[in-house]
């Protein structure tokens, strides 16, 4: 590790070396997503300016955006009072943040005793994902 990435130190990483990551709008201040970071998408989101997570079932890096285009551009980098929780505000490119074509994934909202869907889908996600 080179001398310009000691602040990853500061970082209480979890036992499998890695830490939550809340992205939210920087303008609105809407939650988007949470997703995984590990050292390297950590330090490599700080160097791009673009979020970049760790996949957990994929166990690979994943460029925010890489498939769809609805990447995340990182206004602020913030680490949690227990500095177990890292929070980027963003620029999210496209409005869609959600692999559902959402502008969000918290689109669920518990009514009583079941989930309720309460944001529309604005992309239908077989046209985002074209394989």
């Amino acid at each position: 590790m080179s001398e310009k990435d000691i602040w990853l130190n500061k970082v209480k990483w979890s036992d499998d070396g890695l830490v939550p990551a809340i992205a939210q709008d920087a303008a609105s201040g809407t939650v988007l997503m949470m997703a995984w970071m590990n050292r390297d998408a950590l330090r490599l989101t700080a160097e791009k300016g673009e979020a970049v997570y760790w996949s957990r079932s994929r166990k690979k890096l994943w460029h925010k955006g890489e498939e769809s285009g609805h990447v995340q551009k990182v206004k602020e980098i913030r680490l949690d009072c227990d500095e177990d929780v890292v929070l980027l505000k963003v620029e999210q490119i496209g409005g869609i943040a959600c692999h559902t074509g959402r502008n969000h994934c918290f689109f669920q909202q518990l009514d009583k005793s079941k989930w309720v869907t309460v944001e529309p889908v604005l992309k239908d996600p077989a046209e985002i994902y074209k394989k």
